[in-house]
C-alpha cells in the first residue's frame, strides 16, 4: 500500500516543531522512529496532511543520571532508540526492567530506528514501554507553545492508541525516579509472545524496593496487553507493601494482578481466560526476578 499524499516538514529546533504543531494541530503527525506510524500510513489507517519529522532536532536523544530537589533520577530523551536503552550500562545498573523490555521489542530494525517517545505516544496497549513506565513511576514531559507540563505515566494512557498529549504538544523527555540507600531496588520485565518479535500477549514490569530489614517499602507493577490501556496492578502492589516478600506473597500478588486485569478474547493471542492465567504466571516471574535483584544489593 502507498500512503495518502502529505506535506513533509523537518524542523531543526523544538520551537520550530511546536510552531508546526500549533499551526497544523490534529491534521499533523510527528515522525520519530516511524516504526508504528509509517506502517499505519501505508495501510491508510493514518492519513495526516502534515508529517513533522523531529529527527533533525538535536538534544532529544540521551540517557543520563540527574539530581532534582536532592533526588536521583534517570532522564531519557524522547528520541532515544530502543537499542540504545538496551545497550546502556547505566540503564542496566539502575533500571533493569528497561533494558529487558528494550531487548524484546520487535526485530533489530525496529530496535535501531524505533524510539521510546514514539512508542509511548502511540499508546498501543500491547506495547512494552507503557507497562514499564507505569511500574517504574515514570513522569513524561510534554511541551507546547504554552509551556511545559509533566504527567505521571499512570495518567498518560487514556485509551487504545490514545494518550493524553494534546495535538499541539510534543513529548520531549521521560524521567525515572531512583530510590536512594538504604532502600535496595530491583526491577524486571517478563513477556509472553505468540512468536519471536511479536507484540506482547501479556507483559509485566515489576519494581521492588526493600529496606534494611528486607521489608518491601515500595513496589510497582505495570501490565501490558491485558486491558484497553497499559495499567497498574494496584491491588497486587498493596498486597506486598509493608511485608517481607515470600514465595507465598508473590503468588498472592500474582493472583491479585490476574483478577485486576481486563483482557479480551483474541483470535491470534488467545482467550481472556488464557491471558488472565498468563498474567498471573508472568507477574510471578517479574516479581521473582525483581526481588532477587533487590536482595542482591543488600
Amino acid at each position: 500500500m502507498v500512503p495518502k499524499s502529505f506535506e513533509y516538514v523537518a524542523p531543526s529546533t523544538i520551537d520550530e516543531a511546536l510552531s508546526y504543531l500549533g499551526r497544523f494541530g490534529p491534521d499533523s503527525k510527528v515522525l520519530a522512529g516511524g516504526q508504528s506510524l509509517v506502517p499505519l500510513m501505508k495501510l491508510r489507517l493514518a492519513a495526516p496532511k502534515y508529517l513533522i519529522d523531529i529527527n533533525r532536532i538535536p538534544d532529544l536523544e540521551y540517557i543520563r543520571e540527574e539530581k532534582s530537589d536532592g533526588k536521583e533520577e534517570l532522564a531519557i530523551g524522547a528520541l532515544t532508540r530502543h537499542h540504545a536503552i538496551e545497550a546502556s550500562d547505566l540503564i542496566k545498573s539502575k533500571a533493569s526492567a528497561m533494558s529487558e523490555a528494550a531487548s524484546m521489542i520487535g526485530d533489530p530494525q525496529v530496535r535501531n530506528y524505533g524510539t521510546i517517545g514514539g512508542s509511548l505516544v502511540h499508546a498501543d496497549p500491547a506495547a512494552d514501554w507503557g507497562a514499564v513506565a507505569i511500574a517504574l513511576g515514570a513522569t513524561l514531559r510534554l511541551v507546547s507553545s504554552k509551556g511545559p507540563r509533566v504527567l505521571m505515566a499512570d495518567h498518560f494512557f487514556v485509551g487504545a492508541l490514545t494518550c493524553a498529549a494534546e495535538p499541539s504538544e510534543l513529548l520531549t523527555e521521560i524521567k525515572i525516579p531512583l530510590e536512594s540507600p538504604p532502600l535496595r531496588t530491583g526491577s524486571a520485565y517478563a513477556k509472553l509472545e505468540r512468536k519471536t518479535q511479536d507484540f506482547a500477549t501479556v507483559g509485566v514490569a515489576a519494581k521492588i524496593s526493600l529496606n534494611d530489614s528486607g521489608v518491601c517499602e515500595k513496589v510497582g507493577i505495570g501490565l501490558a496487553s491485558v486491558a484497553e490501556t497499559s495499567m497498574r496492578a494496584t491491588k497486587a502492589e498493596a498486597s506486598l507493601v509493608g511485608s517481607k516478600i515470600t514465595r507465598a506473597k508473590i503468588e498472592e500478588a500474582a493472583e491479585e494482578a490476574a483478577g485486576e486485569c481486563r483482557p479480551t478474547d483474541d483470535i491470534l493471542r488467545g482467550s481472556a481466560e488464557y491471558k488472565r492465567a498468563m498474567a498471573r504466571v508472568f507477574t510471578e516471574r517479574a516479581l521473582t526476578s525483581a526481588l532477587k535483584r533487590a536482595e542482591n544489593k543488600m
